[in-house]
């Protein structure tokens, strides 16, 4: 390999000076046109998985083959799912939700002990009903509707 580029730092001072038959000019002429020429380097291509899903009621997402836990609190809401080479995020409105690092084989399933106590507790919240406010009704008395449309039904009460 050193000998070639040494072959090629002589023979290029005197290949850039020949004048060349087809374009009429000299390679070294040549140059200031061929960088203006050179379209800009493209972006990288992304890498990675980039999704938008819906987070099911058993709180994980697949991805490649494998199966990520997030937190509870995101279930039936949009979340946007990216993954790399090293690790699998899982954000809500912006928000980092679930990060974990990437499992190489398939059929996986990887889980953060903090999901499974928030699950837990969200289960109990849920399954524990709530005791109902007395203090405030939402019920009427239907005496407020009859008085409001002018309607009795006392049979010794006359209707005009």
């Amino acid at each position: 390999m050193t000998d070639f580029n040494e072959q090629l730092r002589q023979r290029l001072p005197v290949a850039n000076t020949r004048m060349v038959r087809a374009p009429q000019a000299r390679p070294l002429d040549r140059v200031a046109e061929d960088r203006a020429a050179i379209l800009a380097v493209p972006p990288p291509p992304p890498v990675g998985f980039n999704s938008q899903i819906r987070l099911p009621r058993d709180y994980y997402v697949r991805v490649f083959g494998n199966n990520y836990s997030v937190d509870p609190v995101a279930i039936g809401r949009m979340v946007d799912v990216q993954a790399d080479l090293t690790r699998v995020t899982v954000r809500l409105s912006g928000m980092i939700i679930a990060t974990h690092q990437r499992a190489m084989e398939s059929a996986a399933t990887i889980t953060d002990p903090e999901h499974v106590t928030a699950a837990k507790a969200l289960r109990v919240r849920f399954q524990t009903p709530t005791p109902a406010d007395t203090s405030e009704s939402l019920k009427r008395d239907l005496a407020d509707y009859d008085t409001a449309f002018d309607v009795s039904f006392d049979p010794d009460t006359e209707v005009a």
